[in-house]
């Protein structure tokens, strides 16, 4: 037992492998920014309200907000990854007071469970910093995180819950990392061999210093090349550029026909309505009625469509003046006025 042991730590030196982080402590980050908070929780707690509190003391900080689900609050997001056991905090636009705020899982029958962590806002670049919070990369393949930095301490690379990485390599659920700390004000970490369970969020650590971030994994998609081939012929292919031309020209001399018959049919219609008699279309005019909605509001039309009317009318007036056929005049209907008619005789 005491040779395993042993051997167990030899090899754990070697690896660079340190104790496991399981919480996040302290995050710089600068002022009217962002920053995402992962917070690991007891899987018993899954189905249980998580809340951010802000506050120095967790027996008398303010909620911030409390869900259940994915959802907003003002400037803070809480998102709930079950299946991980852990929920993450978004806070953005950030200031110099918010500094104190409790990772809070609400427990029935019971006092609430909460992990503190601390932001340390400032008006100029952070001490500890990424580019991106989440990065992505591919099953099999490589990716590079650069953690700039500008304060002193240990440089450790942790997948929170797990173990750490120190020194220039080690490995951690499988995936092989290499840190490269030769930079000025900046360590590279290389995670090499990625898989399912290198998915999971990080942190860099310098110092006191923490940065999360959050690695995806995903299978490389697969791109295929069709190669096109003809079909033989007594020993030649076909071309098939002549295929396609000939193609060409058979669609392009239907449209043509088409196009001609429609203005046709088009043009008869046309001169066939013009010879109409005219006592048909005083009919037609006659019977028309106009309807719209022109000016109404979804809400008066649905007015209208609780009550008794069946027909909605608009403001448009519409005047139509009867055509009434002449009769045979009549003497009787005949009326006769004298014109005086003035004038000089020349």
């Amino acid at each position: 037992m005491t040779l395993h042991l042993s051997i167990l730590l030899i090899l754990t030196g070697l690896t660079g492998v340190h104790n496991e982080e399981t919480s996040v402590s302290k995050v710089p980050v600068k002022a009217r920014g962002s920053i995402t908070i992962p917070c690991l929780y007891d899987p018993i707690y899954r189905n249980n309200v998580k809340y951010l509190c802000q506050g120095y003391t967790f027996f008398n900080c303010d909620d911030v907000v409390k869900k259940t689900k994915t959802n907003s609050s003002g400037n803070v997001l809480v998102c709930d990854h079950k299946s991980q056991s852990i929920f993450t905090v978004t806070i953005k636009d950030l200031k110099v007071m918010d500094k104190h705020f409790w990772c809070s899982v609400k427990i029935k029958n019971g006092a609430d469970d909460g992990s503190y962590f601390q932001l340390s806002v400032t008006s100029g670049l952070p001490g500890l910093y990424v580019d991106h919070q989440e990065i992505g990369g591919f099953i099999g393949e490589s990716i590079t995180i650069s953690c700039n930095y500008s304060t002193a301490g240990e440089i450790k690379w942790c997948k929170l819950g797990r173990s750490c990485v120190t020194g220039q390599s080690g490995a951690i659920d499988g995936t092989i990392v290499t840190i490269d700390s030769g930079g000025l004000n900046v360590f590279h970490v290389s995670m090499s061999g990625l898989s399912t369970g290198s998915i999971g969020w990080y942190l860099c650590v310098k110092g006191d210093l923490q940065m999360p971030v959050h690695v995806n994994v995903t299978e490389k998609p697969t791109t295929t090349t069709l190669a096109t081939t003809g079909l033989s012929t007594g020993g030649q292919k076909q071309q098939s550029p002549s295929i396609d031309l000939k193609s060409l020209i058979i669609t392009l001399s239907l449209l043509i026909v088409i196009v001609l018959v429609t203005s046709f049919i088009w043009i008869m219609l046309r001169k066939h309505k013009q010879n109409k008699p005219e006592s048909s279309a005083i009919t037609t005019c006659e019977e028309e009625v106009l309807y719209s909605t022109v000016g109404f509001k979804s809400s008066d039309q649905r007015l209208c469509a609780e009550t008794d009317v069946d027909v909605l009318y608009s403001s448009v007036v519409t005047t139509k003046h009867k055509r009434v056929k002449r009769a045979k005049a009549q003497d009787t209907d005949v009326s006769y006025s004298t014109l005086a008619l003035t004038g000089q005789n020349t």
